[in-house]
């Protein structure tokens, strides 16, 4: 059995897209990462050595969603679950990415892909 650590709605300004005016003009990503680990050795210890650091994480993620831009939202979510997996304790990860703002053409709430990948 594995605990989970979620950070819920990290957001940035990303240039992803097929479209010239997403990688001219950018618009906002949101990504909520769930991570499968095990806490019992950090709690028993309150060690934060022994657990993951998920602002290190959060902070890899939003380098991901500002960085090299794709075509793709799936591509910026397996890029993102393979980032959270190289961070030590994650056993296991699941990634929503969020495009709010994809031109879809009618009204909608959300865009989302969602990944989960284990080690």
């Amino acid at each position: 059995m594995h605990d989970l650590i979620t950070l819920t709605g990290l957001a940035a300004t990303g240039y992803h897209g097929v479209l010239p005016e997403e990688r001219r003009n950018g618009q906002t990503f949101k990504v909520d990462v769930e991570m499968r680990t095990d806490i019992r050795p950090a709690a028993a210890a309150d060690d934060l050595a022994l657990t993951i650091d998920y602002s290190k994480v959060a902070a890899a993620v939003i380098a991901i969603i500002e960085g090299d831009p794709v075509d793709l939202i799936e591509t910026l979510a397996e890029r993102l679950a393979a980032k959270c997996l190289t961070f030590p304790g994650v056993a296991g990860v699941r990634i929503v990415v969020h495009k709010p703002q994809a031109p879809v053409g009618v009204p909608f709430g959300d865009v989302t892909v969602t990944v989960e990948r284990d080690q």
